[in-house]
């Protein structure tokens, strides 16, 4: 087919000057979904003086972050999350990103992550022996404590108790102002010493006292931790074995690090038994799974996790309905085509993990939690690569994707054994898009015996 002009690519009606900024900033997933629906797997968009292009092709996916990943940066976002993630793992580029993905990967290999899943485990049966039946909680809450106790253990290899109210906020207050990052001139609006830009600053502020502080007492110590941080203070690259990660550049990797491993975990989680909250049957078809593979009082290791199908099934559908990143962008550093399209330069193509894997002609039944269609091999094969993307894709691939999915196994897998959570009558469930996706009012739950 003959290439398409970027000006003939459908977009909704906008307001001069600032574009779609409204509709996208008080309700961006709204806004994907109705333009999406309007208009079909392509659609450009402004943002002031930006142009987007939503794409929701998972074969367009696919060119943007595999075949053709390498005219493509990161989007608009993550440029302006410098601020607080310096130029760590996630908001680096080109050899840079190279070479602290190189770095850092020993820290996920596989006999890593096993010392990591005895961590996961062990934490987890702290967290639910100190649940009380009949109990009512905030399991979106809770979810983001024990995944923050999980991250500081096997990041820091100490517990953090004393810090992690005081952590788990400011990471709360850095995550919800990453749309805010779309905004023009924002590396000039967040000096404005407004309410929000103070706390914003104030959050920055003792994140760093904590994390410099450990750094410090590390470097002190000169020993293996056998954790993530040891590994950073340690890491050698292969071809500039002098070349060491300073203090500043391990603190933009454990901050990175620190707000991947346990705010999109905590949020995957927490939606897993919001859905499982409403589908008992499945919840006990898990239990049972579980209780066969382990037993009344076993802990669960790595190895266990490929005997849990089912439970990772269970994981994988929450994922689905409710990806816990759920849009994904890159800016085009150059003219070029994706499909039948041209991409102009400095183009931001966005897609969107919850249009995709909420669509029926890749999902049928799409709205429905089934755990079962996971099981269906035949179905795996023929459904298209990027129908499903929850951790991204290509070179820049979620570096702890397998520390994500064994930490969601084995933490449904303790909680299971013993609790089941019931949903408070009239408590308000509704989504809130910032950098993740986030329960906007909490999931209050009352604890039962499972």
């Amino acid at each position: 087919m003959p290439i398409r002009s970027f000006r003939s690519i459908p977009k909704p009606r906008e307001i001069p000057i600032i574009g779609s900024a409204h509709r996208r900033f008080s309700g961006p997933l709204a806004f994907f979904e109705e333009i999406k629906a309007k208009f079909g797997d392509v659609v450009r968009f402004t943002l002031f003086d930006e142009q987007f292009l939503l794409v929701s092709d998972p074969a367009l996916v696919n060119e943007m972050l595999v075949t053709k990943q390498n005219s493509f940066r990161k989007g608009k976002a993550l440029e302006g999350a410098r601020v607080f993630l310096g130029n760590s793992l996630l908001v680096s580029e080109g050899e840079e990103h190279t070479r602290q993905r190189r770095l850092i990967q020993p820290a996920f290999h596989r006999g890593r992550i096993a010392g990591y899943a005895k961590v996961m485990a062990e934490e987890t049966r702290e967290w639910v022996e100190g649940q009380e039946a009949g109990s009512e909680i905030d399991l979106a809450m809770e979810m983001n404590r024990l995944t923050l106790a999980v991250v500081a253990e096997t990041l820091f290899g100490s517990q953090v108790d004393k810090e992690a109210h005081v952590i788990a906020e400011s990471l709360t207050v850095i995550i919800e102002n990453f749309n805010r990052m779309l905004l023009p001139f924002w590396q000039i609006l967040q000096h404005i010493p407004t309410a929000g830009n103070r706390r914003l600053n104030e959050a920055q502020r003792r994140l760093d006292e904590t994390i410099y502080h450990l750094i410090g007492e590390r470097r002190k110590e000169g020993r293996d931790h056998g954790d993530l941080l040891s590994m950073l203070l340690a890491a050698e690259d292969a071809e500039n074995p002098l070349k060491r990660l300073t203090d500043v550049e391990v603190r933009d990797q454990t901050m990175t690090l620190f707000i991947a491993g346990h705010e999109t975990t905590a949020n995957a989680l927490a939606w897993t038994w919001h859905l499982l909250s409403q589908h008992d049957e499945v919840r006990v078809k898990m239990k049972e799974e579980i209780d066969r593979v382990l037993g009344s009082d076993q802990l669960p290791g790595l190895e266990d996790t490929a005997k849990l199908p089912y439970t990772t099934a269970v994981f994988s559908e929450a994922m689905r309905l409710f990806p816990p990143v759920w849009v994904i962008g890159r800016r085009a550093l150059e003219d070029v085509t994706l499909g039948d399209y041209e991409v102009p330069r400095r183009t931001i193509v966005v897609a969107s993990q919850y249009l995709i894997q909420h669509d029926e002609r890749f999902w049928p039944q799409a709205l429905e939690f089934r755990p079962e269609r996971w099981l269906d091999e035949a179905a795996q094969t023929t459904r298209p690569k990027f129908a499903y993307f929850p951790f991204g894709g290509g070179g820049r691939v979620c570096i702890g994707e397998g520390f994500a999915w064994t930490e969601g196994v084995i933490l449904l897998a303790v909680m299971a054994r013993k609790w089941k959570f019931e949903p408070v009558p009239g408590h308000m469930v509704e989504l809130r898009p910032t950098a993740t996706l986030r329960p906007k009012h909490g999931l209050k739950m009352t604890v039962r015996a499972a």
